[in-house]
């Protein structure tokens, strides 16, 4: 009997992915172990291992295909004695097309939420699950968006008869209309060639068909509709559409939850770094061959050594309460290819500089690779983001949920300051701004932390105690 290979889940969350490369093919025997594919999740490429053996009869999901939902089958293997020829691919593969049933289910949740602005019922939303995004456009403030859209719902067979029938969900003619989309244009990812509600999201330029000289669609006021590029605002000519990756969408999405549900309020101050500069060139003139530390891994241990002198900082926010974390953990945020990765240094309190500049050489390298484990960026309790080595003076970062605090640290530059004896002297001086979860973080404790990492970085021989 054939042996289903399914989509595996590389971390708790994950619901889908991308296939982003098959190492093997048809024909191909494997043995439990070998990698056969790699998987695109939001933040990472990561190898995928067969499980057993056999022979692989067929490949159902194809190289680049996204949204292949987690335990979907995406090939079948023969066992011993088995015929590959002879095995049959199912009718439904499990990728991101539903099947009749959820199809049907999702029609009517679509519908409820589209015209009523209401929940599905839990039966229903568990026979099509739907994210937030997914039950968008609804009511907004009480409005009746029923009275815009029309509230009699359209069978396939409304859109076209025969051969020129137009197979679409009810709320994807909805947006389609209200955006000027012709569906005729589109090419649906649901089955039997459905179009689904996003296939009109994606829709590219070009496939709007509005009429010569025709207003643009009236949106109800409170409608929420995802944002698409306008053909009546840019040429279609003017400009090249790059879709969203998995890193992208979910970058967007985490940010724009943190930032409209955090209360943000930042905390600046100018540290001089002139004792840390020349502590730090006796560390990489007396360290063995291989070993540089940077500015960035000494602000790593200070940081981590502010959090357990001011353990109310090194907190976390939740329904349940604060979360006081016993060690810290602190996240660096890296600049990738097509978004942004934090890998943490854990317990980087206890650790020495030269072991912070090798774990974080090594995390940065396989960041930009996208080869980091998802263990390997979360669980970090503090952020930095450093864009100091880019002349950028000051700045405030979006906190990184669920952390109460993130670090934006600016350039060392020479500033005129006043000494201890009123005298004007040069300093090489930095400015930082920490960005607080007021829910979890007041004014004073942010203060208390920046007074303890000022401390730190201005006398770094105290990092040694």
């Amino acid at each position: 009997m054939a042996v289903n290979i399914t989509m595996p889940a590389l971390s708790p969350t994950m619901e889908e992915g991308t296939l982003a490369k098959w190492l093997v093919k048809p024909g191909d025997t494997i043995s439990s172990g070998d990698v056969i594919a790699e998987i695109e999740t939001d933040k990472a490429t990561m190898e995928v291992e067969a499980v057993d053996e056999g022979t692989i009869a067929k490949i159902l999901v194809n190289e680049g295909t996204e949204g292949v939902k987690v335990n979907s089958v995406i090939a079948l293997l023969a066992e011993e004695g088995e015929d590959p020829d002879a095995i049959e691919a199912p009718k439904e593969t499990g990728t991101s097309a539903p099947k009749k049933e959820e199809a049907k289910a999702e029609d009517k949740s679509e519908d409820q939420s589209a015209l009523t602005g209401s929940e599905p019922k839990k039966e229903e939303a568990r026979s099509a699950p739907t994210s937030k995004i997914e039950q968008e456009p609804r009511e907004a403030q009480g409005k009746d968006v029923s009275k815009e859209l029309g509230s009699t719902p359209m069978k396939l067979a409304d859109v076209g008869d025969g051969k020129d029938r137009i197979k679409a969900s009810p709320l994807a003619r909805r947006l389609a209309k209200l955006r000027g989309i012709d569906l005729s244009a589109l090419k649906g990812s649901g089955p039997h060639g459905r179009i689904v509600k996003k296939d009109v999201e994606s829709a590219e330029p070009g496939q709007a068909a509005a009429q010569p000289g025709a207003s643009p669609a009236a949106v109800p006021d409170g409608l929420i509709l995802p944002q698409v590029l306008d053909d009546r605002v840019y040429a279609p000519d003017s400009y090249e559409l790059k879709p969203l990756d998995g890193m992208r969408k979910t970058v967007a999405k985490r940010l724009t939850q943190s930032f409209m549900q955090v209360p943000h309020f930042p905390l600046n101050i100018d540290i001089k770094l002139d004792k840390l500069l020349a502590a730090r060139a006796g560390i990489n003139e007396a360290a063995p061959e291989g070993v540089k530390i940077s500015v960035n891994d000494m602000l790593i241990k200070a940081s981590a050594l502010a959090l357990m002198a001011e353990p109310d900082c090194n907190a976390s926010f939740s329904d349940k309460g604060i979360a006081y974390h016993k060690s810290a953990h602190i996240s660096v945020a890296v600049a990738i290819d097509g978004g942004l990765i934090t890998p943490v240094i854990f317990d980087a309190q206890t650790k020495g500089l030269a072991t912070i500049a090798a774990e974080m050489k090594d995390l940065a390298t396989r960041a930009r690779e996208r080869k980091l484990k998802p263990q390997e960026y979360s669980g970090g309790t503090f952020s930095i983001s450093n864009l100091g080595m880019f002349g950028i003076k000051s700045f405030g970062s979006i906190i990184n949920q669920p952390e109460g605090m993130i670090l934006s640290v600016g350039a060392g530059e020479k500033r005129a300051v006043v000494n201890a004896k009123d005298e004007i002297v040069p300093a090489t001086v930095m400015t930082v701004t920490l960005s607080c979860d007021h829910r979890v973080i007041g004014g004073a404790e942010g203060a208390r932390w920046l007074q303890a990492f000022k401390q730190y970085v201005e006398s770094p021989e105290s990092m040694l105690l």
